[in-house]
């Protein structure tokens, strides 16, 4: 594995300029919260296998005995401000209040907190005072480039499919930051791989001429059993409509072809589509025209298809894998940081 050569066009040279000033800017006007922060996040434009990475370390935090509260922008919802999506027990909001990625996780999270807002210090201590229990460490979703906010540690997930995004930054490229951003991070895990091999390590290797000195993981992308709304389980063979509003829909296709789902049609919108009145009917009459059991969508676009079909709709469930490596590594990182001396409430 080697990463590309930093490009050298006047485009590239001035988006990346414009990302050290935005950096040095932040750098000593960012706050703290009174409890320790770890950030996951990505340098690419969605399709990083950054939110099932999020439940993953949301859910073994919580299982260590941590009161998990993960914060979120809510990406793509109405309003601003501050929301509590979940205290723990379950979505209180949906997808166009919260965003649909925060409703995800606040289902899939039973005692995990879930809040949104743009200002995501002054969400971490609304979360403070709203939430009972009170939370022992913030999860950053989305957060590598949210510099407002100081955190303790910094995970990036980097798509096994094209882990450099091209080395470009957008248009040209699938990057949002340049890779030599990852210096900042203190881990790299590099999603949807195959088989659990050294192909972190490897990645965290191709990385150190960009400035990237901590260690690298791995982590799968299973597929669990498909389910319709009515807790219905699809068998092998069966037929579906599937509907995708994601990065990498054809991940998704694949998939559902790996568990002996035969697809009967497709329909593909761009990711974090809100599915209005017209994309429902199309996708109805679509559906209706393969003659398939159900409709199939993943679990993000399921929260905001749920109740709005007049078809069975079915959810394609998926979970991170992580090497064991990682959780070790984790563990140790989080014990560390809660070590430190007591914070003050921050500024």
């Amino acid at each position: 594995m080697k990463a590309p050569s930093p490009s050298l066009s006047p485009w590239q040279l001035f988006y990346g300029a414009a990302h050290r000033l935005r950096r040095q800017w932040y750098r000593n006007r960012a706050r703290r919260l009174p409890r320790p922060v770890v950030s996951v996040g990505n340098l690419h434009w969605g399709g990083s296998g950054k939110t099932p990475l999020v439940a993953a370390v949301a859910a073994h935090l919580r299982d260590r005995g941590l009161a998990v509260c993960i914060l979120s922008r809510g990406y793509g919802r109405r309003g601003r401000g501050v929301r509590v999506v979940s205290a723990g027990q379950g979505p209180l909001l949906g997808p166009l209040l919260a965003g649909d990625e925060p409703v995800l996780l606040a289902g899939e999270l039973p005692g995990v907190a879930v809040v949104v807002g743009p200002d995501r210090h002054r969400a971490g201590f609304q979360a403070l005072h709203r939430l009972q229990p009170v939370p022992d460490i913030f999860l950053l979703d989305d957060g590598f480039s949210h510099l407002g906010l100081q955190r303790d540690l910094d995970l990036l997930a980097f798509p096994a499919a094209d882990p450099f995004g091209k080395g470009r930054l957008f248009p040209s490229g699938r990057l949002r930051e340049p890779l030599a951003a990852v210096a900042r991070a203190q881990a790299v895990v590099l999603t949807a791989v195959p088989e659990l091999d050294d192909a972190g390590a490897a990645l965290a290797e191709a990385l150190r001429p960009y400035g990237f000195t901590g260690p690298g993981f791995a982590s799968r992308t299973l597929p669990g059993a498909p389910r319709r709304s009515d807790g219905v389980e699809l068998s092998a063979g069966a037929r579906v409509f599937l509907v995708t509003a994601v990065a990498r829909p054809d991940a998704v296709a694949q998939a559902a072809r790996s568990l002996g789902l035969e697809i009967a049609g497709e329909m593909r919108f761009p990711d974090h589509h809100a599915y209005p009145p017209a994309s429902l009917a199309r996708i109805q009459e679509a559906w209706r025209n393969s003659g398939a059991e159900a409709v199939l969508a993943t679990s993000k676009d399921r929260v905001k298809l749920l109740g709005r079909l007049d078809a069975p709709l079915a959810e394609l469930p998926v979970r991170a894998d992580p090497e064991p490596a990682f959780w070790k590594w984790l563990d140790g990182e989080v014990e560390r940081i809660r070590e430190k001396e007591p914070r003050g409430e921050g500024s």
